[in-house]
């Protein structure tokens, strides 16, 4: 080999290493924060990563993306938001409701959170206004704890025997005595009687269900919470193990077995947080990013489920419904 070939392909080797470095150091870095598990998130982290390719970003290509996964467990949330503004975030993400958001705020005022909440934003003090956020927060109203009224009503269509309904809470959220001070005042005004229930782990899950069973509850409606999505498959088991018509929260529910759920569709609002943490990577301030609120809702009934209870589902609420498994 000539020298001259041998200096020019001992250059290009040498460049090579020179360039992925480069690259590396232009990379930036996106925070994820949830107080579910990867594998109940699976879906909607999809749908955030695609809103993230619509604004020209992709893991891998020129940011990295820092996931942390409570697992359901709230007291998690400070110590993952305070590793995320370690690690220089350009921007924060967190979903799951408010809990994950104040985290992040605690640990920081400066690095852009894009946020997504099942409740109200304004009142929960994420934001000041939701046209123009004037602080370091934005994000995606999710009606979902707002939802629990309608959820009550759709599960008295179906089950309108049911004396009494159970009403299944986690007293660790901070959104807990929100909904429960929304269920007893939806209750007293239609003249339900309901029973409060409560489950921080999963032997209180347990316990939960042997309580509704000896006090006769009819029916179950869960209440919003990231810890019962973390749970989904043990709440199913025990709905069918006791034979209970339960409403819940997400269609992944209802999906994998339970009976009847009402919400959102959630895979456009994680969508739209990829798009907005994608217009703060491309130069967005926050204050020209409004709070945008959900607006498609979906009723799944599972007619499988439902014939396993003995129960007959309306023609009305199944004409009513966006999807029916079958």
């Amino acid at each position: 080999m000539k020298r001259r070939e041998f200096i020019t392909l001992l250059g290009g080797t040498a460049a090579w290493p020179l360039a992925a470095r480069a690259q590396q150091a232009t990379m930036r870095t996106v925070g994820y924060l949830s107080p579910r598990s990867s594998d109940v998130e699976a879906q909607v982290v999809r749908a955030f990563q695609q809103g993230l390719r619509e604004t020209g970003h992709a893991e891998g290509k020129d940011i990295t993306v820092e996931y942390r996964w409570a697992e359901g467990r709230y007291d998690r949330l400070s110590t993952f938001a305070s590793e995320l503004v370690h690690r220089q975030a350009a921007v924060i993400a967190t979903t799951g409701g408010p809990q994950a958001a104040r985290a992040v705020l605690a640990a920081t005022s400066t690095i852009p959170l894009v946020f997504v909440t099942g409740s109200d934003p304004v009142a929960d003090g994420l934001v000041k206004r939701f046209d123009r956020p004037d602080g370091n927060a934005t994000g995606v109203h999710v009606f979902t704890t707002s939802l629990g009224p309608k959820r009550l009503q759709l599960l008295r269509e179906l089950v309108p025997k049911a004396r009494t309904i159970a009403f299944l809470v986690n007293r660790s959220s901070q959104v807990a005595e929100m909904q429960l001070t929304q269920m007893r005042d939806t209750a007293s005004s239609i003249g339900q009687t309901i029973i409060i229930l409560n489950a921080t782990t999963e032997s209180e899950i347990d316990l939960a269900f042997a309580t509704l069973v000896q006090r006769g509850a009819g029916a179950l409606l869960m209440s919003a919470d990231t810890f019962f999505q973390v749970q989904r498959g043990q709440l199913i088991a025990l709905a069918a193990r006791h034979a209970v018509p339960t409403m819940y929260e997400w269609p992944e529910f209802v999906r994998a077995g339970g009976l009847m759920s009402y919400s959102t569709v959630r895979a456009e609002t994680f969508l739209q947080a990829g798009v907005y943490v994608g217009r703060i990577l491309n130069g967005a301030k926050i204050a020209d990013l409004p709070v945008v609120q959900s607006t498609k809702f979906e009723l799944v009934i599972n007619l499988n489920t439902a014939k396993t209870l003995g129960l007959d589902v309306p023609l009305h609420l199944q004409q009513l419904a966006d999807e029916v498994v079958e």
